[in-house]
């Protein structure tokens, strides 16, 4: 996931953290200036879903505005030595294993 918070904010023309920090604020999120810098340099440590609640009313956005999937990124999965890789919409079935009762405990 690519976080485009300056770019919402630019849309909307707020230019510089601290205009979004005060705004924030004004809504209840008090955000330190290591976290405001984290969330405006694009490179969040985390994010909680109420402080993108929070962000997104200031903005007057969705999400799919401040994330933007980046499925391309994802590794493909390898396949184990002798196999081939199972094609994308392939579905496997799934069968439960039988269990032979309970372990041992410890000795």
């Amino acid at each position: 996931m690519k976080w485009n918070l300056r770019l919402a904010a630019a849309n909307r023309g707020i230019w510089k953290a601290s205009e979004l920090q005060r705004r924030l604020a004004e809504r209840g999120m008090a955000i330190s200036a290591g976290k405001m810098s984290g969330l405006w340099s694009g490179q969040p440590n985390t994010v909680r879903l109420d402080e993108l609640d929070v962000i997104c009313a200031v903005l007057g956005c969705g999400v799919e505005e401040l994330l933007l999937p980046e499925p391309e990124i994802v590794p493909r999965p390898t396949p184990a030595d002798g196999e081939q890789a199972p094609a994308v919409a392939e579905a496997r079935p799934v069968a439960p294993r039988p269990r032979g009762g309970r372990s041992l405990p410890p000795r």
